[in-house]
């Protein structure tokens, strides 16, 4: 009997993908924060603040849709309650922002302005570690993290799928959103965080600062790419890739599921948890409405757009909706949920592979 030979393993991008994936960290690292900082403002290649505050905030919805793209596209699992662990990320650094912001509140007390008004004495006990940076970082990971690994767990053992997995995820937002809403929940009720003056002693609204989340960001988004073009690759992704095509022969071939989905389930959240981390002190503000159910179908429709399974689609995605969505929301308000309503239709029925499989097809056709 002749040995079996496998296939290679394949690079984690080619060359052509390495030298766009260059071009990328150099525009993040070096084009950006030139335009922004030392270009004069009267100049057509001044990239304004509110430009580096925009492309921030898509580079962390892009997070999501990566994060999408791993358990819907290559897992089979529709999550419609991941807006849960952006906001669970997005609460972590907003607690570490109230602390930073001292005495300088408008009621001149330690407490955060909301406890002040609403007659707290103390912190609550999940506020102890809020002052700390270092620990804020880990609850980032950790907070989502385990309410995915909980919910994940019951949810794979009760061997729940399709549908109606979807379905509980929604409500699982929802419900976190009706949490996050009460008043002693200590989490600022329907206003939630805001007026964040500093992060690290550094003062927050300065053109440095804010450029430096960018790069962050962006080094994030760029790292988590890589990361994922890894993990489909491996064994481990081609074992989830065998999941999503067929769940049971995987099972007769002696692999049990539950861990591999579990497993993606935590990463894909971590993620989210981050991009949220990352989007408080860009944008300002934390507050239950991040966790609706509509941000969450949201993501879904970034991944679909862009491309499921392709990983650089669903990036494409969030950038073209949201840049369509900020345009539309300015010229069109009353008819941008119209668009997105009229945009998700045409891809389900015409653009199964969303963007990059239309792109694939052209290229196709032209050679």
């Amino acid at each position: 009997m002749s040995n079996l030979i496998l296939p290679p393993k394949p690079a984690v991008l080619s060359r052509a993908g390495w030298s766009a994936f260059i071009v990328a960290l150099i525009v993040v690292c070096a084009v950006a924060p030139a335009l922004n900082l030392w270009v004069p403002e009267s100049s057509l290649f001044h990239m304004s603040t509110y430009a580096v505050a925009l492309v921030g905030k898509i580079m962390c919805y892009a997070i999501c849709a990566l994060a999408m793209d791993l358990i819907w596209g290559y897992s089979g699992i529709l999550s419609l309650g991941h807006g849960v662990f952006f906001a669970l990320g997005g609460y972590a650094m907003g607690m570490y922002l109230m602390r930073q912001i001292g005495r300088d509140g408008n009621y001149k007390s330690d407490l955060p302005d909301f406890m002040v008004f609403l007659d707290w004495k103390v912190l609550p006990w999940h506020w102890s570690f809020s002052d700390s940076f270092i620990a804020t970082l880990a609850l980032i990971v950790v907070v989502p993290g385990v309410v995915a690994f909980v919910f994940g767990y019951f949810a794979f053992r009760s061997r729940i799928k399709g549908v109606y997995f979807s379905i509980i995820t929604q409500a699982m937002t929802f419900a976190a959103m009706l949490l996050f809403f009460r008043n002693e929940t200590g989490f600022g009720g329907n206003n939630g965080f805001t007026d964040f003056k500093r992060i690290l002693g550094t003062p927050i609204a300065t053109p440095s600062m804010r450029m430096l989340i960018f790069v962050l960001t962006g080094l994030t988004l760029l790292g988590f790419f890589l990361f994922a073009k890894w993990l489909v690759a491996s064994k481990f992704g081609r074992v989830l890739q065998a999941i999503r095509d067929a769940e049971s022969r995987v099972m007769f071939s002696g692999y049990n599921p539950i861990g591999y989905k579990l497993t993606i389930w935590v990463i894909s959240a971590v993620m989210c948890g981050v991009a949220g981390a990352l989007y408080v002190p860009q944008v300002g503000i934390i507050n239950p409405g991040e966790m609706s159910p509509a941000n969450s179908i949201e993501i879904a429709i970034w991944a679909a757009v862009g491309g499921r399974a392709t990983l650089i689609g669903p990036i494409a995605g969030a950038f073209i909706v949201n840049g369509a969505k900020s345009w539309l929301t300015v010229a069109y308000p009353e008819f941008w949920l119209y668009f997105l309503g009229l945009l998700f239709i045409a891809v389900t029925l015409y653009l199964p592979d969303g963007v990059v499989g239309l792109v694939k097809r052209l290229r196709s056709k032209a050679a």
